[in-house]
């Protein structure tokens, strides 16, 4: 009854919470009512490319320039790291107002320099990054019949050796009338938000909100001589066509460059909570669903059979071994072989013991923050709405899960040591400082290359700065305090005594570490689908957005690890090689090995275009830190199932 009573009280809780869910926005990403005639402004994000994954500011080219000067927008921690620089634009609508023939401005001559660098962005294929209450511009094409949705627009393109500007834009804003519920209204940004009554004589003016952001570039040769006098925001004094299939303005050394641009405002059945679908549904984007169900049943179905087969004939060896006598049980000792001969030395200490504790901590904070961060996006509280709360949530949450780093590393230690909490200060210190030291210097180096190319995606010295005071500041010292908490926990009592001479492993067959190796191939068959997605997110500039399928993958890709670290564990025994507390480990962290195998094939076929040596370089180096990062954490939940199940499988046995 008390069971089925809490059951109640949490399904009761459950509802209570998503019933919730419905009451408010998160903050920043509630509408925003516009009244005819208010401005709107757009802002620039970084030019980006997938043939140099190099990001720049838009500012590095020729572009206009706002009046008021270039600023930086708001920006989270996440933004930057991620390499996005968002600052103001000239571009200035009012709305609901349609707006025709804008003059922008008319660059200085083109210099030797600004000449070559268009070349070169225009040849590596750079988009130019527009923001609208926070909608990406989006541009439509048709290509071989197929319609084709992108991000953005190009530089500029290359036509028989010429290099051609976009330096004309045709805005359409989508707008949807406000739907005003005459309860209360929220004003204001993030946690400086609060809430006003509304007022009959302000609800009564009509107010729009902006549900889509979409541009068309053209490339149209201006009359120089005609814009000698004109100002920003001026009317061009001759009528501008806009056509997206010619191209006219040509760039050349020692010439200016003039801008324009042009918007109108078209009311749509779009409502505001839906405006992100266009971009959801992008090509490219959309998950094969059939597929990766298919996938999922299969490895579910194999996994199971194992787990039963296993399951089966660890009772009949267990039945077997406790229904005989003590007398039959020491013949058969002599006789059998098998995980019963192992007993005296299957808790026998690893070689490097503080290495294993050490990695198995910092697998506990990694495999933690995963969980958390994924849980949490898949409920709407890190939609790609936010730009940059993915990466702040996983820092945040890699911190606080400091705690249970220490804890699990420094308890682990002491079961290894038989209860001796000797040396847990530097043990805790080491989980604190191994997987974010190995981050750090990997990250360094590719920031070095980032600099060196002048690009945006290049850490800040002050955000190095910030990163190094969180770690040292708030990840170090929860680890700390998760040790001392390790350090005053009882440890695990093993339930067979250890010899002090170690018992002589038999020669195999073939070598043990070669099936272990082998071992990672079916986790990795539970997200290599998966896994296309999450690359071509980062890589290749889509949007990825299911998270719950995400979550169920990982919760997949948990239990398929435990289940095959414990059939090699229980594999091993059998042929009497106690040495399992390393294999164990590698058994399920061997699935890094083929992810960086499927990441090096995604690098050789899937982005062929990816040009330069340091562009490689930056691939490389990302997928070892990410591939580190999962060997870390497979490895610890493959390691942990197994000590589990031989502290389970020997406490069940009756010994002398």
């Amino acid at each position: 009854m008390d069971f089925f009573r809490q059951f109640k009280i949490w399904v009761l809780f459950t509802c209570l919470l998503f019933e919730c869910g419905f009451g408010f926005y998160l903050p920043g990403s509630y509408p925003h009512k516009y009244v005819v005639g208010d401005p709107l402004s757009v802002k620039v994000n970084s030019l980006t490319s997938i043939e140099t994954e190099m990001p720049f500011s838009y500012y590095s080219l020729p572009f206009c320039k706002p009046p008021e000067g270039v600023k930086d927008s708001a920006e989270n921690l996440g933004e930057l790291l991620m390499g996005d620089r968002i600052e103001n634009s000239p571009y200035r609508f009012k709305m609901y107002t349609n707006e025709t023939q804008i003059f922008l401005c008319k660059t200085d001559p083109l210099s030797a320099d600004d000449f070559k660098i268009l070349e070169k962005r225009i040849n590596e294929m750079y988009q130019v990054n527009l923001i609208l209450d926070n909608l990406p511009a989006i541009r439509y094409t048709t290509k071989e019949g197929f319609f084709l949705r992108w991000t953005g627009y190009p530089v500029g393109i290359k036509v028989r050796d010429l290099y051609y500007m976009f330096n004309h834009l045709k805005f359409t804003v989508l707008i949807h009338k406000y739907e005003d519920t005459n309860v209360a209204r929220v004003m204001g940004t993030g946690d400086a938000a609060e809430v006003i009554p509304t007022d009959d004589r302000t609800s009564s003016v009509p107010g729009y909100m902006v549900v889509g952001f979409e541009v068309v570039p053209c490339s149209v040769l201006h009359n120089i001589d005609s814009v000698k006098n004109l100002k920003m925001y001026d009317k061009y004094p001759s009528a501008i066509n806009c056509d997206p299939t010619r191209v006219e303005m040509a760039i050349k050394e020692g010439q200016p460059m003039v801008f324009s641009y042009e918007v109108s405002f078209v009311e749509s059945d779009i409502k505001w909570p839906s405006r992100w679908d266009a971009y959801l549904k992008m090509e490219g984007a959309k998950v094969h669903w059939f597929s990766i169900l298919n996938s999922l049943m299969v490895i579910t179905f194999l996994a199971g059979i194992v787990l039963v087969i296993f399951l089966r004939t660890v009772r009949r060896d267990l039945t077997r071994y406790e229904e005989i006598d003590k007398e039959a049980q020491a013949q058969m000792n002599e006789e059998l072989s098998g995980w019963k001969l192992v007993v005296a030395d299957v808790f026998r200490a690893p070689s490097h013991p503080a290495l294993l504790c050490i990695m198995v901590g910092d697998g506990v904070q990694i495999l933690g923050m995963a969980v958390v961060t994924i849980l949490f996006a898949a409920l709407g509280f890190m939609s790609p709405a936010s730009r940059g709360t993915l990466i702040t949530g996983m820092l945040f949450f890699y911190m606080i899960l400091g705690i249970a780093a220490g804890y699990a590393a420094v308890r682990l230690w002491r079961t290894i040591g038989c209860g001796d909490s000797k040396g847990w200060v530097s043990v805790s210190w080491q989980v604190a400082c191994f997987f974010p030291g190995i981050a750090f210097l990997i990250l360094t180096t590719l920031n070095f290359l980032l600099w060196g190319s002048h690009s945006t995606g290049a850490i800040p010295f002050s955000l190095f700065v910030i990163l190094l005071l969180l770690w040292f500041c708030i990840s170090v010292p929860l680890t700390l305090v998760g040790g001392y908490l390790g350090a005053k926990a009882p440890h695990i009592e093993y339930p067979v005594r250890t010899n002090q001479i170690p018992r002589e492993i038999p020669a195999q067959k073939y070598p043990s570490w070669l099936l272990v190796l082998g071992a990672g191939t079916l986790p990795f068959g539970t997200l290599f689908i998966e896994l296309f997605f999450i690359m071509s997110s980062i890589w290749m500039g889509r949007v990825y957005y299911v998270f719950g399928f995400l979550f169920i993958v990982l919760i997949l890709l948990v239990v398929v690890c435990a289940e095959v670290s414990l059939v090699l564990t229980y594999m091993h025994l059998c042929v009497e090689d106690w040495k399992w507390w390393w294999k164990s480990f590698f058994a399920s962290g061997s699935v890094a090995i083929y992810i960086f195998l499927y990441s090096i094939n995604y690098l050789v076929f899937d982005l062929k275009s990816l040009s330069g040596p340091v562009s490689a370089t930056l691939y490389l180096g990302y997928s070892s830190f990410m591939v580190f990062a999962i060997m870390l954490a497979t490895g610890t939940v493959g390691f942990l199932s197994s000590f589990w199940f031989v502290h389970y499988l020997f406490s069940s046995v009756k010994l002398d």
